[in-house]
């Protein structure tokens, strides 16, 4: 039962040093797994550090409380490691997706609606309250004519970052 205790310990003294170092150790797992192709990108050091330590433990687990022999205990940890490092792998994928749609932009915002929060004098700045991503974000707007507090506008365009020109809705 010692041995899988410290394969256990030295799985979590693994997760501790990828989180310490973060990104140090990781090379040297990548550079591994891409001499084997099949295994690139799929052996990082989270993932090594979750099979090392379900094997450990579960390997413990079997031994001590189940009473199972060494071999057992050892199929039983390989199996329990083999499903900790399929999940991390997953999670891990699922963090860092690549196909996530992108942030939304500023030039996102033309064509859209908001409200006038401080009134736009004519050729003068005022306030909107637009929504990007779902989110409330109010920019500082200007328009060819005076706009009143209130007020629904559309977004013409996007004169900077945090400035846009907008019209009045007219229903």
């Amino acid at each position: 039962m010692g041995w899988f205790l410290g394969l256990g310990s030295a799985g979590l003294v693994l997760l501790a040093l990828s989180l310490v170092f973060d990104g140090l150790l990781e090379g040297f797992f990548e550079s591994i797994g891409a001499g084997f192709g099949a295994l690139d990108g799929v052996l990082s050091l989270p993932v090594v550090a979750g099979f090392v330590s379900a094997l450990g433990f579960t390997g413990a687990i079997a031994t001590g409380a189940a009473g199972a022999g060494v071999v057992a205990a050892t199929l039983t940890g390989v199996a329990a490691g083999a499903l900790a490092a399929w999940l991390t792998w997953r999670f891990g994928r699922a963090l860092l997706r690549d196909g996530a749609a992108p942030a939304p932009r500023g030039e996102d915002l033309t064509g859209t609606s908001g409200a006038v929060v401080t009134a736009i004098p004519a050729g003068g700045y005022g306030e909107v309250l637009l929504y990007l991503a779902g989110q409330p974000v109010k920019y500082a707007a200007k328009a060819a004519e005076p706009v009143a507090r209130g007020a629904e506008v559309w977004v013409e365009s996007v004169l900077s970052p945090t400035s846009v020109t907008v019209r009045p809705v007219e229903r």
